[in-house]
């Protein structure tokens, strides 16, 4: 369709030329009158304007009838009567009727409308471009390993789960699978916002469209097609930016009304000239065809659409998924924010929170050695300890002799010396600890265990539910907007008031099983709050289906199957802050084009009608197309100034 209006345009424009050249008014303005003229120059200028009320106006005369089935007139009923009564009038004239030619005013007033529609389904196709972007993630062809071994080249429509793929270096991945050989770095940003490249091997996830790094991988194919990760965002996207939210239907109704009224008004702006104040036929048609220009509602009709498309793409960038457009509106009024705890706020893994040191020993040195030690256990502990070394780039020396012993701890060789990381019971026993808090560690619910060189106690860990660094900065930022902060969980007490405690949450509600926190949600909402649940999607289902707005968090293959109104992509809790920001950016968008839209006519409407004839302000047909035209271009460039930032 922009194709479509793009070369109308263009080829309207090129008659149009001619036809103002030919027009007498034109020639009069110029001071060219009879200097152009020759034999059959009307039947020439009828000809031209034909072609353009013909070829040009189609769109707005197809649309007219199409609204006219619906019982729905609108924007393309007003257009499609105001150029046919302009065009018919001025080909009765020429054919020999008495009265004035509007052929100009007719054929500017389509090229105007024409530019105006490609100008604004532009604007549209440049808001989804995030769309496009994504679609276009997808490669074309996978390279298939046969049950011989060898590799075949097929298309990705071909292939299906249980397949076996082989990914090269710098190769896009072309469906949803499961490493089964191989080690590199895949480059997901694109679809999850994460910069950092991500270290995929045996039996990790991957995602089709993102980048393979510097090695090459053998990939089990576990979805393919629509149920892939990559088409269910694009479908997630495509019927949030389909979607009509209750703003949007409010504006169409306004622009039926509109319609309704301009019709009307344009027949009264012709009754009262002709009849009433004994105008001429020919200026009484001319203030009725103007009335009925200015007043389309074209403006009034894409004002909701155009901030929708943007909006909905900005989000898309941003990792926030819209699903539901109402549930999005009314995260601009939230006043509470409810966060579960684990894996929302939280990482959801295990990890090291404090190191307590004694002697002359460092942080770094309590940490390596212990890390070196647990490298050879299994127990969660000991991958809490060994990815919180990783984390810090810690060189983690080789540990031999290793030993596990049940309910004590473990122990090893490293470095020459004995090494034991012991639980605080077994620590007592064994060796005079020092004076220090774990104790007080402990009672926040985490995890203390000691690190001993021989029997000489160096440190102690403490390990809890890592607490995402972006959670405090969320937090604060909700505080700043105005909203109260809630953490609901199912953990204990100790832990939740630990994590509530270093990141500033008001509220906090513990050891509540996944089928109660539906009921506290109630709650919140019966005391009068408007309540958005944020979580991980799958436990808090329940929850988030009763908030007024549902917020999943969560990254990788399982986002696009959530529940929720609107999905995190990222898992990062200030995208909970980012969807409140970016829904009342949106509003505001939309009373500012709703205003532009429709506030023009309070002054245009008269103006049209002839009120202002006695001052010298009277506008023709297409002075009014040129300022129903400007409407819909703010309308559109205020739509393409929605951010976030």
């Amino acid at each position: 369709m922009v194709k479509d209006y793009r070369r109308r345009f263009f080829v309207s424009l090129a008659v149009t030329v001619p036809i103002l050249v030919l027009s007498p008014m034109i020639q009069s303005f110029l001071g060219w009158e009879g200097a152009l003229a020759f034999p059959g120059d009307i039947w020439v200028l009828l000809g031209l304007s034909t072609v353009v009320y013909s070829y040009g106006g189609w769109p707005f005369l197809t649309g007219l009838v199409d609204e006219l089935k619906e019982k729905e007139p609108g924007m393309m009923t007003l257009v499609g009567l105001a150029v046919s009564v302009a065009y018919i009038y001025s080909a009765a004239v020429a054919l020999g009727v008495a009265g004035k030619m509007f052929f100009w005013e007719t054929a500017t007033l389509i090229d105007l409308m024409l530019v105006g529609h490609w100008i604004e389904m532009r604007s549209v196709m440049g808001a989804s471009r995030a769309l496009e972007e994504l679609a276009r993630l997808m490669p074309n062809t996978a390279h298939r390993i046969t049950e011989s071994g060898d590799t075949e080249e097929i298309k990705i429509a071909d292939l299906r789960p249980g397949d076996r793929i082989r990914v090269k270096s710098g190769e896009k991945i072309p469906a949803d699978g499961s490493v089964i050989e191989g080690r590199s770095s895949i480059n997901e940003s694109m679809l999850t916002g994460e910069s950092v490249p991500v270290e995929k091997t045996d039996g990790d996830d991957v995602i089709a469209g993102s980048v393979n790094g510097t090695g090459s991988l053998v990939v089990e194919v576990t979805k393919t097609g629509e149920d892939s990760y990559l088409n269910q965002v694009i479908s997630l996207v495509r019927e949030a930016q389909a979607s009509q939210s209750r703003t949007q239907n409010l504006a169409d109704r306004a622009a039926s009304w509109l319609t309704l009224i301009a019709i009307t008004a344009g027949g009264l702006t012709f009754g009262i000239w002709f009849g009433a104040v004994d105008e001429t036929f020919v200026f009484s048609l001319e203030r009725a065809v103007t009335v009925m220009v200015i007043t389309c509602p074209h403006a009034l009709g894409l004002a909701i659409p155009l901030v929708v498309a943007v909006s909905t793409g900005i989000g898309a960038q941003r990792g926030l998924l819209i699903r539901d457009r109402s549930a999005f509106e009314r995260a601009r009024d939230l006043d509470t924010v409810v966060f579960d705890k684990t894996g929302t706020l939280t990482e959801g893994r295990f990890g090291v929170t404090d190191i307590l040191v004694f002697g002359d020993a460092s942080e770094t040195e309590v940490l390596r050695l212990a890390a070196a030690v647990e490298r050879h256990s299994e127990h969660p502990i000991a991958a809490g300890v060994l990815r919180s070394a990783e984390d810090r780039g810690i060189d983690i020396p080789d540990a031999t002799d290793f030993e596990a012993i049940t309910g004590k701890g473990v122990h090893a060789t490293v470095e020459g010396a004995e090494i034991r990381v012991l639980s605080p019971v077994a620590a007592e026993t064994e060796t005079d600890l020092p004076e220090h808090d774990a104790a007080s560690l402990g009672e926040q619910g985490k995890t203390v265990v000691y690190v001993l060189r021989g029997d000489t106690p160096i440190g102690a860990l403490a390990l809890a539910d890592v607490i995402r660094s972006e959670s405090k900065e969320a937090i604060q930022t909700l505080h700043d907007l105005g909203i109260d902060v809630v953490m609901l969980t199912g953990d204990n007490e100790r832990v939740a008031n630990w994590v509530a405690a270093e990141i500033g949450v008001d509220r906090v509600i513990a050891e509540v099983l996944p089928d109660q926190k539906n009921d506290v949600i109630e709650e919140l909402k019966a005391s009068g709050r408007i309540v958005a649940m944020t979580g991980d999607g799958v436990n808090d289902a329940p929850a988030l289906a009763s908030a007024d707005v549902g917020m999943a968090i969560g990254a990788g293959t399982d986002v696009a199957a959530e529940t929720a109104d609107i999905v995190l992509v990222d898992s990062d809790p200030r995208d909970a802050v980012n969807v409140i920001r970016l829904a009342r950016s949106t509003y505001q968008k939309m009373v500012q084009n709703l205003w532009w839209a429709t506030g023009y006519n309070v002054v245009a409407i008269p103006l049209a009608a002839g009120v202002g004839v006695s001052f010298g302000l009277l506008l023709s047909p297409a002075a009014g197309a040129v300022l129903m035209s400007l409407s819909t271009v703010i309308v559109a460039v205020n739509a393409r100034f929605l951010s976030l930032d």
